[in-house]
């Protein structure tokens, strides 16, 4: 089973659209990859989806360049929160994390230098 933003469990609807989509990243990855059953893979997923979510939500955020495209990811994460294949859209989706949670936006050049800095604190 491959669960879609238009297609996904019961038990994720619910839940805020960041966060059911990272629950589905994580359920399928759990199922396809890893082999587990379906209703445990919902559960550990949305555990993790909330709490990552969460993590990653509440600090600097960084627009970075990354292999597909452009990244929003937050500063204490190793992975990306949100894939763009554009840097207007990953900057819309950084702003737009920014200055729900009240942190600072890093915007970096193709590079990966530092191109500026927006404060939503």
């Amino acid at each position: 089973m491959v669960w879609t933003l238009n297609d996904y469990p019961e038990s994720m609807k619910n839940l805020k659209e960041a966060t059911r989509e990272k629950a589905i990243d994580i359920a399928n990855a759990l199922i396809n990859e890893e082999g587990y059953e379906e209703g445990r893979a919902i559960a550990i997923a949305i555990a993790q989806a909330k709490k990552w979510i969460d993590e990653d939500q509440s600090s600097t955020q960084h627009v970075v360049p990354h292999p597909r495209g452009w990244a929003v990811k937050a500063e204490n994460s190793d992975k990306a929160s949100n894939v763009f294949n554009t840097k207007k859209e990953a900057l819309a989706r950084g702003q737009e994390l920014a200055s729900t949670n009240n942190t600072l936006l890093v915007i970096h050049r193709q590079d990966g230098t530092i191109e500026e800095q927006q404060n939503y604190a």
